[in-house]
């Protein structure tokens, strides 16, 4: 048990940022604010207008994350966290690339792919600058259609929205890679 206890210490910020317990900050939104700002205390040092200015934050979450840390109990127990060498940096590895196909770029995944499963293609992908959206509207830029795509695939092609097959997905991920 304590072994566990000290390998959490070492988890990446977005994880700790969720634990905090943020009223409307998810796993999700924590990321996002842990690529943007690389640390907690910076995070903390944000203001309202800062962070409704990142894509997927609205106001409520931003007043949400500036009264959190604003408040002298949540300080308190940062800095005890702090106290117990737990880890405040982002860690991900991410591999942003503006000139990726699919950088700023709302994707929807539809069907089962044969390379990749759902959960580790959102991860690729959110890695690489794409928001990826559980389903399709006007503002989907890219559907990737595997095997048995249903009405997803249907509404794509009804709004006229790019659908790649897992070729071409393939290829651009590949060129990523050099």
């Amino acid at each position: 048990m304590l072994s566990a206890i000290e390998k959490s210490k070492g988890q990446s910020m977005e994880k700790l940022l969720f634990g905090l317990g943020i009223k409307e900050i998810g796993l999700k939104t924590a990321k996002v604010l842990s690529r943007r700002y690389k640390n907690l205390d910076a995070l903390a040092a944000a203001t309202e207008e800062e962070l409704v200015a990142i894509d997927d934050i609205g106001g409520i979450m931003a007043k949400n994350i500036v009264d959190f840390f604003g408040d002298e109990h949540h300080r308190q127990i940062i800095e005890r966290l702090r106290q117990a060498n737990v880890n405040f940096a982002y860690l991900g590895t991410d591999m942003v690339d503006t000139s990726s196909y699919f950088y700023g770029k709302t994707v929807v995944l539809t069907g089962t792919l044969s390379h990749y499963g759902r959960s580790e293609l959102t991860e690729i992908l959110e890695g690489i600058g794409a928001k990826v959206s559980s389903s399709v509207s006007k503002k989907t830029d890219c559907v990737i259609a595997g095997v048995e795509a249903g009405s997803k695939l249907d509404k794509a092609t009804a709004l006229g929205i790019k659908v790649m097959d897992e070729e071409e997905l393939l290829t651009h991920l590949g060129n990523l890679r050099g």
